[in-house]
């Protein structure tokens, strides 16, 4: 049977041997030292929590992990609350208002202290001109704090790159641009947009590179649809000959690039 919190922290306290009235008179020094007695521990509390399955105070629980040498966020955890969802659940909830976001790394069960995988060392014969699949050309992986990115699907999703001679979406996706790539969207979607700015952009690959823009399916035919703003021609292709990698679902670019490559 599964320890459940309560047994989790007797058996920590236990291990440590430490008596109830020795959590007691610790909680009481944190709670002096803090000049506040929410950090108190009585002994009929700590029994609680530990047997009738009391949910301590987070004032409590950080006495505990004071005393018991936790994290804070590992015992968290133990109740059913994992501080490591927090940035990408908060993204879910709107608000009217333009605000900062002030989360802080945390940790989680990988240990990853709030760190995504990114990549850091690409291949020396990367061409910044061409439109590129980055995946492939990754030499060396390193970590990026990016708690927004929880629960993101990461196995799913690769990186490409937007050639400074592309700008074929321009200028929703800027020449430079580094985009993620969702790699299980890889059918091309007929409807259920409203407007440009939700309508699937798609990375594709083609015999002769790599390609992003808007598709649609004729028969056996794909068109791949530039952004009207960039001056580009529709392309048209037998089905068979494009590979559809996945669906653009993020974007970093610098928002001061070179007007001139949008326009050219």
């Amino acid at each position: 049977m599964m320890e459940d919190a309560g047994q989790r922290l007797r058996r920590i306290r236990e291990r440590l041997g430490l008596r109830y009235r020795d959590v007691e008179e610790q909680s009481q020094r944190i709670a002096d030292r803090h000049k506040n007695n929410e950090y108190v521990i009585a002994l009929s509390r700590l029994a609680d929590i530990e047997n009738r399955g009391t949910v301590p105070t987070i004032f409590k629980l950080y006495s505990l992990c004071c005393i018991y040498r936790q994290d804070l966020g590992e015992v968290m955890r133990w109740y059913g609350v994992n501080p490591a969802l927090l940035p990408s659940e908060a993204m879910l909830l709107g608000h009217e208002q333009t605000h900062p976001a002030d989360f802080q790394p945390v940790g989680d069960e990988g240990g990853l202290s709030g760190d995504l995988v990114v990549p850091m060392t690409l291949d020396p014969g990367f061409d910044l001109h061409k439109t590129a699949f980055v995946s492939r050309l990754i030499q060396k992986w390193g970590t990026l704090p990016l708690m927004q990115l929880r629960g993101l699907d990461v196995p799913t999703h690769r990186y490409g790159y937007i050639g400074l001679d592309d700008n074929s979406m321009a200028p929703l996706l800027l020449p430079g641009a580094f985009v993620l790539i969702d790699e299980s969207a890889r059918r091309v979607a007929e409807s259920g947009w409203s407007s440009e700015f939700t309508r699937p952009i798609y990375f594709l690959e083609l015999r002769e590179g790599w390609r992003v823009a808007w598709c649609s399916l004729v028969g056996e035919h794909i068109i791949l649809q530039p952004h009207p703003s960039s001056g580009r021609h529709v392309e048209v292709y037998p089905a068979q000959t494009v590979d559809v990698v996945g669906q653009v679902v993020g974007v970093a670019m610098h928002l001061g690039a070179d007007a001139r490559r949008i326009r050219s």
